[in-house]
């Protein structure tokens, strides 16, 4: 997972909301998914992403819920997702809606 930490860039992303329920056992993927997104190096690409959780007690299956600058979700159920897919899916995604980064990949 440190290699997806170092990738990991908001400036397309207007805000990330995760879902959960601390006490399941499919949150774990959920949770690691939520400790990269909202690390500082991570919040410092973009100072107006907010990043928020939503921790109830009330038995439901894990949402990660991102909206992107232009207005698209991205929805990801996390209770059959690993992490490192979740990261993987939310960069490529990312860095299909950034410009800057596309032209850093044709060099």
């Amino acid at each position: 997972m440190a290699a997806s930490r170092a990738g990991v860039v908001l400036k397309t992303v207007k805000k990330v909301v995760v879902k959960f329920c601390p006490f399941e056992s499919n949150v774990r993927s959920t949770r690691e998914f939520l400790a990269v997104v909202g690390t500082e190096k991570a919040r410092s690409t973009n100072l107006s992403c907010e990043v928020t959780s939503d921790v109830k007690h009330d038995k439901s299956d894990p949402i990660i819920d991102i909206t992107f600058a232009d207005g698209e979700k991205l929805v990801m159920k996390g209770a059959n997702l690993t992490s490192k897919e979740m990261l993987s899916a939310f960069t490529s995604r990312c860095t299909a809606k950034d410009p800057q980064a596309q032209d850093g990949k044709k060099k």
